[in-house]
C-alpha cells in the first residue's frame, strides 16, 4: 500500500493513495482555489475555565485537518465527502508542494506558541508530540524532495489515478457520473504536471535505473488496452468501471448513452493523448538512464537516503550502517531457528538445500489455474477465521469492520505487490480487503499463506488500520495518519503473535513464518546495501537467493522495489523489533500482571504513531499497571 505523506494532510494523502471509497455526506464549505493566497492558520478556542487545554488542542487540530482537506479533492472523495470538488483534482506541482510546506510550518509555529504543554493530559501530550513530529519530519522530507523519483513502478502514480476512480469515485446519481467525466477530462493536467516535474528532475540527474522504465511503459500501455482505445472486444478498466456505475443508475437509455459518449470522448481526446505524452517522456528519460541502482547516485543522494531512513523508521538514532549490522545479526539468528525446524522435519542437507526444496517441491504450490486461485483464497479465509475465534483472549478492543480476502484484479496485476490491505470505509459501509496477487501461483507457495494472512489481514493490518479509523476522541489528523514503521512493524509483529496464539502447528508453515521474518531482516541488509554501500541489483538478488527460500521470480521485483522506494523496506523489521522489545519490557516489569489485551490497547488505540511516541505510550501503560498493584 503506497503512503505519500504530505504536510498536515498526511492522513489525507494516505487515504487517497489507498483508494478509499466515497459515501454521501453533508457538503463541506467551498474550497480555496489553488491560485488564492493561503488562508491564515485556524485559531484555537480561547482559554477558559470550561475548556481544557487538551480540548483546545483537539479542536484546533481538527480545524487544521479541515483546512488541509480543502486542498485535497481526492481525499475528500476518499473520506466520503461529495461536494463541489467531487469533479476536481489537486495538481502535483512543486508550487503546490511549496504552499503545503509553508502552511505546515505556520501550523508548527502556532502549535508551539499557543498551547501549554504542561496543561495537557496524557492523550493531549501524545497528540501534541504527534503533530510536532509530523510537521518537523515533513520539513525534512521537503528539503530533499528534488532528489526523489516522481514516477516509480512501486506506487505507479499514473495507474493510481485509475485505481482511485474505480475504488473511490462512487456514482449514486447523474451528477456523480458527470463529475466522473469531469475528472477524466482533468486527468490530462494531472499527468502533464507529473511529467513536467519528472523531466525537470531528470534534467538535474534524478533518473530511475534502466530496468524501471519498461515496467512503467508497460503499465501505461495496459491502461490503453480495450475500448474505446482498440477493438479487442473488451472495455478498458476505466471505461468498464464507468459503464457499470452508470448502468446501476437505471437512467433512461438516451441519458445513459450521453454520459457514456462523454466519457468515451474524454478518454480518447484527453486521457489517451496525456498517456502517450507520458510514455514518450519515459522513453526519452530512459535513453539517458543507466544501471546505477542506489540513490547515492542522485544529487544530494546521501542526505536524501538518511532522511528516508529516518522517515521510514521514525527513529533518528539509527544510521544506515547500524541498520545494516542489525540486519546481518537478525539474519544469522533467524537462520539458526530455521535449522531447528529442519531437524524437526528430518531434512538432510544444509539450509540452502532446504530453500531449494521449498522452491521446487510441488507439494508447496497450488495449480496455476482458477481452481488453485480459489483454493488459495479459501484457505487464507480459514486462517483469518481461526484468528477471529480467539482474538478476544488477546485483544481488549477489536475493530468492528468486517474483513474479506480478494485476488488482485487482472488490470493491475503487473504493477501490484504480492499482497496488500485496503482499509474499510470510514462509515463502515465497506469492509477491509486483504488483496493477494495470484497472477502466477508459482510466486505464492502454500507454506507462506498463513503468515501472509496474519500480516495483511488479522491480527495484522486490519486490526491496526480498521481499529484506528474507528477510534473516538482522537484528532482526525492523528487518527488517519500512516507511519510505515508502526503500521508495517505491527503487521510483522502480528505474524509472530500468531505463533504466540498457538497457530503455525504445521512445521512448514512455521518455517514460512520465519521465512517472512528473515525476508524482512534481509531487507535491512539489502536496502542499505543498495543505497549506502553501492550494491548493484545483481548483488542484492544474489544475497537474497543465498539467504532466503524465496524464488528468483519473487526476489527480482522485491529488489527492484527497494531500488525505487529507498528506505521503505526498513520499516517492517525495525518496527517489529521495537514492538517486541516493548512487550518484553512490559512482561519483565509486570510479571503475572502483564496482560496481552492491555498491552495491545496501549499499542493500537492511539492511531498510527511514530515509534518514539509508541515507546512513551507503552511505558506510561506499564507505569499505570504498576501503580494499580
Amino acid at each position: 500500500m503506497l503512503k505519500h505523506l504530505l504536510g498536515g494532510a498526511a492522513a489525507i494523502a494516505f487515504l487517497a493513495a489507498c483508494g478509499e471509497p466515497a459515501t454521501d455526506r453533508t457538503a463541506a464549505p467551498a474550497p480555496q482555489t489553488q491560485a488564492e493566497t493561503p488562508a491564515p492558520v485556524p485559531a484555537a478556542p480561547p482559554q477558559s475555565a470550561d475548556v481544557t487545554e487538551t480540548q483546545r488542542l483537539y479542536s484546533w487540530l481538527d480545524e487544521v485537518f479541515q483546512a488541509e482537506l480543502q486542498h485535497a479533492p481526492e481525499a475528500k472523495t476518499s473520506l466520503g465527502i461529495i461536494d463541489e470538488d467531487y469533479d476536481d483534482w489537486s495538481l502535483p506541482t512543486d508550487a503546490e508542494a511549496a504552499a503545503a510546506h509553508a502552511r505546515e510550518q505556520a501550523y508548527l509555529a502556532y502549535l508551539t506558541e499557543t498551547f501549554d504543554y504542561g496543561a495537557l493530559d496524557d492523550a493531549g501530550r501524545l497528540s501534541y508530540d504527534f503533530a510536532q513530529f509530523q510537521w518537523e519530519m515533513n520539513d525534512r522530507l521537503y528539503q530533499v524532495r528534488e532528489s526523489g523519483y516522481v514516477f516509480s513502478p512501486m506506487g505507479d502514480a499514473v495507474s493510481d489515478l485509475t485505481t482511485f476512480m474505480i475504488n473511490a469515485h462512487q456514482v449514486r446519481e447523474p451528477a456523480h457520473a458527470e463529475a466522473y467525466v469531469a475528472r477524466l477530462n482533468g486527468m490530462g493536467a494531472v499527468i502533464d504536471a507529473m511529467v513536467a516535474e519528472a523531466e525537470e528532475r531528470a534534467a538535474n540527474g534524478v533518473r530511475l535505473p534502466l530496468f524501471a522504465y519498461p515496467r512503467l511503459v508497460a503499465s501505461a500501455n495496459s491502461q490503453l488496452t480495450g475500448a474505446p482505445f482498440d477493438e479487442t472486444g473488451v472495455d478498458s478498466a476505466l471505461f468498464a468501471d464507468f459503464k457499470t456505475k452508470v448502468a446501476e443508475l437505471a437512467l433512461p437509455e438516451a441519458e445513459s448513452a450521453a454520459l457514456i459518449e462523454a466519457a468515451e470522448t474524454a478518454l480518447l481526446e484527453v486521457y489517451r493523448p496525456a498517456l502517450e505524452r507520458y510514455i514518450a517522456s519515459l522513453e526519452a528519460m530512459e535513453r539517458d538512464a543507466d544501471d546505477r541502482h542506489g540513490v547515492w547516485k542522485l544529487p544530494n543522494g546521501e542526505e536524501y537516503y538518511a532522511t528516508q531512513v529516518h522517515f521510514f523508521t521514525t527513529r533518528d538514532d539509527l544510521t544506515a550502517d547500524e541498520v545494516h549490522e542489525i540486519g546481518l545479526s537478525e539474519v544469522e539468528r533467524i537462520q539458526n531457528e530455521m535449522r531447528e525446524i529442519m531437524e524437526q522435519v528430518e531434512f538432510e542437507g544444509d539450509l540452502q538445500a532446504f530453500f531449494e526444496f521449498l522452491r521446487t517441491d510441488p507439494q508447496f504450490y497450488l495449480p496455476n489455474d482458477e481452481a488453485g486461485r480459489a483454493a488459495y483464497l479459501a484457505r487464507s479465509t480459514e486462517y483469518i477465521d481461526q484468528v477471529m475465534q480467539i482474538a478476544p483472549q488477546y485483544f481488549d478492543t477489536l475493530p468492528e469492520a468486517a474483513l474479506e480476502v480478494r485476488a488482485v484484479e487482472a488490470w493491475r496485476e503487473e504493477t501490484a505487490t504480492g499482497a496488500f490491505y485496503n482499509q474499510p470505509a470510514l462509515d463502515g459501509s465497506r469492509p477491509g480487503y486483504y488483496y493477494v496477487n495470484l497472477s502466477n501461483m508459482a510466486d505464492n507457495p502454500t507454506y507462506l499463506m498463513e503468515s501472509l494472512a496474519y500480516h495483511e489481514g488479522a491480527p495484522g493490518h486490519h486490526f491496526q488500520i480498521a481499529l484506528a479509523m474507528e477510534l473516538e476522541d482522537v484528532p482526525m489528523l492523528q487518527k488517519l495518519a500512516w507511519y510505515s514503521a508502526y503500521g508495517e512493524g505491527w503487521a510483522l509483529y502480528a505474524e509472530r503473535l500468531g505463533k504466540d496464539m498457538g497457530f503455525f502447528e504445521d512445521p512448514y508453515n512455521d518455517f514460512g513464518r520465519l521465512s517472512y521474518e528473515l525476508f524482512r531482516a534481509v531487507r535491512l541488509v539489502v536496502d542499505t546495501g543498495i543505497h549506502s554501500k553501492r550494491w548493484t541489483r545483481e548483488d542484492a538478488i544474489e544475497y537474497m537467493m543465498e539467504n532466503t527460500p524465496m524464488t528468483e521470480g519473487d526476489i527480482t521485483p522485491e529488489v527492484e522495489r527497494y531500488i525505487v522506494w529507498p528506505g521503505q523496506a526498513l520499516s517492517y523489521k525495525i518496527g517489529m523489533m521495537t514492538i517486541m522489545d516493548l512487550r518484553r519490557q512490559a512482561m519483565d516489569r509486570l510479571g503475572e500482571d502483564f496482560d496481552y489485551g492491555g498491552f495491545h490497547d496501549a499499542v493500537l488505540t492511539a492511531g498510527t504513531i511514530p515509534l518514539p511516541l509508541l515507546q512513551a505510550r507503552v511505558e506510561d501503560w506499564i507505569a499505570e499497571v504498576e501503580a494499580a498493584e
